[in-house]
């Protein structure tokens, strides 16, 4: 966009609109939001569809979720797993 970095993923607002998210993103939301605790990569990606299986086809969502949760929109434990912000 013109040489200037655009951010496609919000910063957690006070009432966070889950619209302002790109498609992948909000299923990756729903997802971990469904489960009823921490949910590990794998788990949202089986979810997904992707062939959990195959080396490397976990780090581009694994990148997603870690970027949800430098946003604020999910919570990064110390174990590696997810869950949703309240």
């Amino acid at each position: 966009m013109a040489g200037r970095a655009v951010l496609l993923i919000p910063h957690r607002s006070e009432t966070p609109d889950d619209a302002a998210l790109p498609a992948d993103h909000r299923k990756i939301l729903a997802i971990v939001r469904a489960a009823d605790g921490p949910v590990r990569v794998r788990a949202v990606g089986e979810e997904l569809g992707l062939q959990v299986t195959v080396r490397g086809r976990l780090e581009p969502l694994r990148a997603k979720m870690t970027k949800l949760a430098d946003r604020g929109r999910l919570r990064k434990r110390g174990d590696g797993r997810f869950t949703a912000r309240s």
